[in-house]
């Protein structure tokens, strides 16, 4: 499963999503879309973060941890 986190600077929300992941001990990517702006082409977010789970949009903003954990479960089927 691949896991990547659609970021900007300063981001609390991103923190969080962060901080869940490292507890349910999930390895994933950071993208800094401020840095690779071409990635909202293909996941266009309006807020941050943006969490993809084998390549597709799961979430937009901060979901709860049973929401989070939930979608991972079924992303493993």
């Amino acid at each position: 499963m691949k896991v990547t986190i659609l970021t900007v600077p300063g981001c609390t929300g991103c923190a969080k999503v962060k901080k869940i992941l490292d507890e349910l001990k999930i390895n994933y990517e950071l993208i800094d879309i401020t840095k690779k702006p071409e990635i909202l082409t293909r996941y266009p977010i309006m807020s941050a973060p943006g969490i993809v789970i084998n390549g597709r949009l799961a979430f937009t903003g901060v979901p709860n941890k049973e929401a989070l954990m939930k979608k991972l479960a079924e992303c493993r089927r």
